[in-house]
């Protein structure tokens, strides 16, 4: 097994949640973190941190749902360091709701983020990964993707694509880009803040409250994946607290 230390990671949706504790723990291995979000202030306190910590960060202001966004992240990944190892495609939101609701804008918002993001990410980087003769592509999809439940139709929709597309660039990657797809289970991130459906949003933090696992739980698996040889693809990873049933 090698290790992450030297290797530099884009990762998006990382001033909180998953994204956070991914770049706090790569960082304090070693890794170049090169952090997008939307929330600017957010971002300069966690390079700020990881500074403190003798850690190495840049960020970068970063919605997903601009193409160029992606680009100038991918761009200053390299132009800082000479190199993109990693790309982490994490940020998401769940607005979830029943279809007879016809919340359309929050299903064009997940399906911007959550498929298309992820899809943007691909352009930006490939072309690169493909020029300097490596790369992996760490894209976030969910457990909803799995088991489809009510109120979830279309975050359920858009992390199946993410894993579609996913498998689809593995098959296609060839031997120099790795490509995985990490699904967690119930984790405690700031998920329900999206949702505007008030019930839905009460029955969600209750289960987070109940059991839901450390961000840290997803970041240790991104670790994993990226920790292993050249020559070894971690394809797919689930990541479940141990007390959820589905």
């Amino acid at each position: 097994m090698t290790t992450v230390e030297g290797k530099v990671v884009a990762i998006t949706g990382a001033s909180s949640g998953i994204g956070e504790a991914t770049a706090l723990m790569l960082a304090a291995r070693g890794a170049k973190v090169v952090l997008g979000a939307r929330r600017r202030d957010r971002l300069e306190a966690l390079v700020a941190r990881i500074a403190a910590a003798g850690g190495e960060a840049i960020w970068v202001p970063t919605d997903v749902r601009q193409r160029n966004d992606l680009s100038n992240l991918v761009s200053r990944a390299y132009d800082s360091y000479g190199k993109l190892d990693v790309l982490v495609s994490n940020a998401g939101i769940g607005p979830i709701s029943p279809l007879d609701e016809l919340r359309v804008d929050e299903w064009d918002d997940m399906i911007d983020v959550n498929l298309k993001g992820v899809l943007y990410g691909i352009a930006a980087a490939l072309p690169l990964f493909r020029s300097q003769g490596f790369g992996h592509f760490v894209n976030i999809a969910s457990t909803a993707a799995y088991r489809i439940k009510p109120t979830m139709a279309v975050y359920a929709a858009s992390k199946l694509g993410v894993c579609a597309v996913s498998e689809g660039l593995r098959q296609e990657a060839g031997d120099k880009v790795r490509v995985t797809v990490i699904s967690p289970g119930f984790t405690q991130t700031n998920f329900a803040d999206s949702m505007t459906n008030q019930e839905v949003k009460a029955q969600i933090n209750a289960s987070m409250d109940q059991f839901a696992m450390s961000p840290d739980a997803i970041a240790r698996a991104i670790a994993f994946a990226i920790e292993q040889p050249a020559d070894v693809d971690v394809s797919e990873i689930v990541v479940r607290p141990t007390a959820q049933g589905a």
